[in-house]
């Protein structure tokens, strides 16, 4: 399983396999048209309450990466999560879409790690 993580504002490319948006929230001045996303699975996005409580702040990274993973086992994620396990089944490689500036500290990263590390 192949996941990679790429930025909305970054080129897509023909290696990318399907682009699947992360946020909750379309990517600021980015074009639909231009994107070249296949899937849009906001239930994978962690809550707003907990992504403002985040802010991005690398000292809160490892307490949301746990409440964010409740998240992601909960009701509201069980059908984005179903179609992402069966999107990860059907493709070798998958890109991962977000828009954060911090490459290292965002709910792509978390949800790429919590793919790999429950086998989705």
């Amino acid at each position: 399983m192949d996941i990679r993580l790429k930025r909305a504002y970054d080129h897509a490319a023909r290696s990318d396999g399907p682009r699947i948006l992360v946020d909750r929230i379309w990517p600021r001045g980015v074009a639909k048209e231009d994107a070249d996303i296949a899937h849009w699975l906001k239930g994978l996005a962690p809550s707003t309450e907990l992504r403002k409580w985040f802010g991005h702040d690398p000292d809160r990274w490892s307490g949301f990466r746990d409440r964010y993973f409740k998240e992601l086992k909960s009701d509201g994620a069980a059908e984005d999560l179903k179609l992402f396990r069966q999107i990860l089944k059907e493709h070798k490689r998958v890109t991962l879409v977000f828009a954060a500036k911090d490459t290292d500290h965002n709910n792509a990263v978390a949800l790429r790690d919590f793919a790999l590390r429950d086998q989705l």
